[in-house]
């Protein structure tokens, strides 16, 4: 009876530990999407302001590199708004039909950031060619103070979202982008002192090119991370051998096999695994799942699992048997 009783208390206590971890783990997640969506509306009225600077500048001393940086940073307040209701829908509840909730929303808004700094970037290039053929006359004092004027505020809204770059992917693309801003604001007060001191004109579609390229390589990865996410891609932190070795050698285990492990969205991991288990009572099963959870969350960040524990192998169903699964024997 006291046996009895000693293992309920732990299976209850079982219960209680995950409840508390996956609470936590929620109210973890709605707090860092606060604080992202207001440091996001922060970076948008700072970028939303310097466009307008910049433009009006590019106008004036028609500076192609600042005409091309005012059109990055348009794209930029889209992309900061594509990222805020990204965030925003991120959070609402699941339904019966998007069991997972929302949070691919944050993947999807982070890919078209990254195809649109690579489509803006092109077309700077085409359009600084262009002036390499034909040079055109600069203002270099205008150019040189506005963009000393963007430099500075691209490099606040950076330092606003960079806290937040780390942990969200949606929140890196919005972060990239004025990343890229800030080198490009760089170039153009490059550019805008030696147009000054030497009048040298062609400097301008250089720096747009160079700047181009710096901008394509960041979105590059944007882009693949966010590919990879969408194919539910094993994660780039995470080796499947690893994971199998690991659950084999907990006591009771005999084999971890057919492991599926993909990103739900930033910083948010799942897995699905065949367990090849010692036989024994059923009222002892929750126990070796409840240490296989902590195993995966402690040492993989692996925080949501479906574990399937089995006496025989699962070889006769056709998608337990595809050939890209791997299959790992104690």
């Amino acid at each position: 009876m006291t046996s009895q009783r000693r293992h309920d208390d732990h299976h209850n206590h079982g219960h209680a530990d995950d409840h508390e971890h996956g609470h936590e783990h929620a109210n973890g997640l709605r707090q860092q999407s606060r604080g992202g969506k207001r440091d996001l509306l922060i970076a948008l009225s700072i970028t939303l302001l310097m466009m307008i600077v910049e433009a009006i500048g590019g106008l004036l001393s028609n500076s192609l590199a600042l005409i091309s940086d005012a059109g990055h940073m348009l794209t930029d307040n889209l992309a900061l708004l594509l990222s805020f209701f990204a965030m925003k829908f991120a959070t609402l509840p699941a339904t019966e039909k998007r069991t997972f909730g929302f949070y691919r929303l944050e993947i999807l808004a982070a890919l078209i950031n990254g195809i649109i700094l690579v489509v803006i970037s092109l077309y700077i290039i085409y359009q600084s060619y262009l002036r390499m053929i034909h040079p055109q006359r600069v203002e270099g004092m205008l150019m040189l103070i506005v963009a000393v004027i963007g430099l500075v505020a691209n490099i606040s809204g950076a330092v606003v979202l960079m806290k937040h770059s780390h942990s969200n992917l949606n929140i890196r693309g919005a972060y990239l982008h004025i990343v890229g801003d800030a080198f490009s604001s760089i170039g153009v007060v490059v550019g805008g002192i030696i147009i000054l001191y030497t009048g040298w004109y062609l400097i301008d579609p250089i720096l747009s090119i160079l700047i181009s390229f710096v901008i394509i390589y960041g979105a590059w990865a944007l882009v693949k991370e966010s590919v990879s996410i969408l194919l539910e891609s094993v994660p780039s932190h995470i080796d499947i051998e690893t994971v199998a070795t690991a659950i084999s050698q907990i006591r009771g285990v005999r084999e971890a096999y057919h492991i599926h492990v993909w990103t739900i969205t930033s910083g948010v991991h799942a897995m699905s695994a065949h367990v090849l288990i010692d036989d024994q009572l059923v009222s002892r099963s929750r126990d070796l799942i409840n240490d296989i959870k902590s195993l995966l969350a402690e040492k993989f960040k692996i925080l949501h699992s479906t574990i399937q524990l089995e006496c025989e192998r699962c070889d006769m169903n056709p998608i337990c048997s595809l050939p890209n699964n791997v299959q790992m024997k104690r």
